[in-house]
């Protein structure tokens, strides 16, 4: 399970003396953990990925702010925090690939207007969750249906 491999990736920063990844690890199972409190269940391989998505998510959006802010300090280290969650991460899908999901997912469903973008989403999300950022999936599928 993706959670045991982090949990590994801990006790590795710690014999090693890495603070800077224990860090970010440590912040990885507190999200982990937190979601599992909250909704009262034991998280599974893609309920993880969508948690270590988000993180990766909120962290481009501090970059965002930080650069605007012209804190380059700032923007290292949630760079830095990007890397480190991204090794948990499956490998990214290319645009093409990413394109054939979006496709097979609107042939499926049948989708010929905006209206459908929910039903092609639902299909997409999942099968891009962790290797696509969700929201340049979301635009790529608004200029297909658009």
């Amino acid at each position: 399970m993706l959670k045991q491999q982090i949990t590994d990736a801990m006790k590795a920063a710690m014999k090693c003396g890495d603070k800077a990844r224990l860090g970010v690890v440590r912040l990885m199972l507190a999200a982990i953990k937190q979601r599992e409190v909250d909704e009262r269940i034991e998280l599974d391989d893609s309920q993880v990925l969508a948690v270590l998505d988000k993180m990766v998510k909120q962290r481009r959006d501090s970059i965002q702010q930080y650069g605007d802010a012209g804190r380059d300090d700032l923007v290292a280290q949630e760079a830095s925090e990007i890397e480190v969650i991204q090794e948990f991460l499956p490998a990214g899908l290319s645009e093409a690939k990413i394109m054939a999901i979006i496709e097979a997912a609107i042939a499926e469903t049948g989708a010929e207007s905006m209206r459908d973008m929910g039903k092609v989403m639902g299909i997409v999300k999942p099968k891009v969750q962790g290797r696509a950022d969700v929201g340049q999936v979301s635009s790529l599928v608004k200029q297909k249906l658009g």
